[in-house]
């Protein structure tokens, strides 16, 4: 019996697959915009969001997707009394969202166990799971699309985009609920914890090669494949969590990049003398 023929893999990869291609898409932006550290703040807020969802019965990918939108909502609105201050907003957000998570889980009312949320698993996807990622996965990447041309300019320049006419306020609105959807889609397998490495590393990795905007993209995505593949097989033959594994291995492969950067730099500059 091989590895594909569990259903539990077959659903891991499925929704591997997804989270492969959403998230650097989506980290991509993060990363031009110098707004990384947005991922980590709603990936805890993702954890709140889980810890609702058991509490009231209701799906924990949807009770992460809400809440993280509405922390992702929160976060934009801030924006306007704290102008100079993006870390004090990501601070408030995240105590918010931890003090949330905390008081829930330490309440003893949670009638199921959120830890594999935390740390990612393999065995916890379900078929009601792959319905909703593979829904919110569609709609994110439609809604990128739609809106390609307006995020790269206001990744490049915000205050210039403004003045090109473009609803700067309502496009970073719907930035955040799709930062939201790829935070609640990946939960599931690479866990709260380590969830931001996902959005940014492959994005990372990426940069180094220093190509255009579109090559950037897809190499990523690359990365991002990679990177998911390889810590999803190999973290159930070690039987460890896939989300800290994954995180690993998207480690390695940014440091095996730098050094092939390295070493071309150096054969370049030996052949030039």
């Amino acid at each position: 019996m091989t590895i594909f023929s569990y259903s539990f893999m077959q659903n891991a990869i499925f929704v591997s697959v997804f989270i492969s291609i959403l998230c650097p898409c989506i980290g991509i932006f993060l990363v031009l915009r110098r707004y990384s550290m947005i991922g980590d703040t709603l990936s805890h807020a993702s954890l709140a969001g889980v810890t609702i969802g058991l509490l009231t019965g209701q799906n924990p990918i949807l009770g992460a997707f809400i809440f993280t939108s509405i922390c992702g909502a929160l976060i934009e609105f801030l924006r306007s009394y704290f102008k100079k201050h993006t870390d004090l907003i990501l601070s408030i957000v995240l105590s918010l969202s931890v003090g949330t998570a905390i008081t829930i889980i330490s309440s003893g009312k949670l009638h199921a166990n959120a830890d594999s949320f935390m740390f990612g698993s393999i065995l916890t996807v379900t078929r009601l799971d792959m319905i909703m990622i593979l829904v919110l996965s569609v709609i994110s990447v439609l809604t990128l699309i739609l809106l390609y041309h307006q995020m790269i300019y206001i990744a490049y320049d915000e205050e210039a985009a403004k003045v090109a006419g473009v609803r700067v306020r309502l496009i970073n609105y719907i930035f955040s609920i799709l930062v939201a959807s790829a935070i609640s889609v990946s939960i599931r397998i690479v866990g709260v914890l380590v969830l931001s490495s996902m959005i940014s590393l492959p994005v990372a990795t990426a940069l180094q090669l220093e190509k255009g905007f579109k090559l950037t993209l897809i190499f990523s995505i690359i990365f991002s494949v990679t990177d998911i593949m390889l810590g999803l097989f190999i973290s159930y033959y070690l039987n460890v969590a896939p989300g800290g594994f994954t995180a690993l291995v998207s480690v390695a492969v940014l440091v095996l990049v730098l050094l092939g950067k390295k070493l071309h730099s150096v054969i370049c500059t030996a052949q030039n003398k």
